[in-house]
């Protein structure tokens, strides 16, 4: 176990534009704690160029973090236009 802790290293993200920092190898699931993120709320990885953002699933698959990856929560059941406030 001390060497895969030897191995791992903490890089700086960005949840909802706060600066944190997380381990590069981690889960779906601690992001979602890290980011303190409500439950009715999905996190998504923020991609380059016109492709959509990739949905972090909520769960403990290992996910690899990039040096300063951007991430952001949107409301669950967000649906535009629709005339609710």
């Amino acid at each position: 176990m001390e060497n895969q802790a030897q191995h791992q290293h903490n890089v700086k993200i960005f949840i909802d534009r706060k600066e944190l920092s997380s381990p590069s190898s981690t889960t779906g699931a601690a992001l979602y704690v890290l980011g303190q993120v409500k439950n009715d709320y999905d996190l998504y990885e923020e991609e380059e160029g016109p492709v959509d953002d990739k949905l972090v699933p909520n769960d403990g698959q290992e996910i690899r973090l990039k040096e300063f990856a951007h991430f952001y929560s949107a409301k669950r059941d967000l649906n535009p236009g629709c005339g609710e406030l």
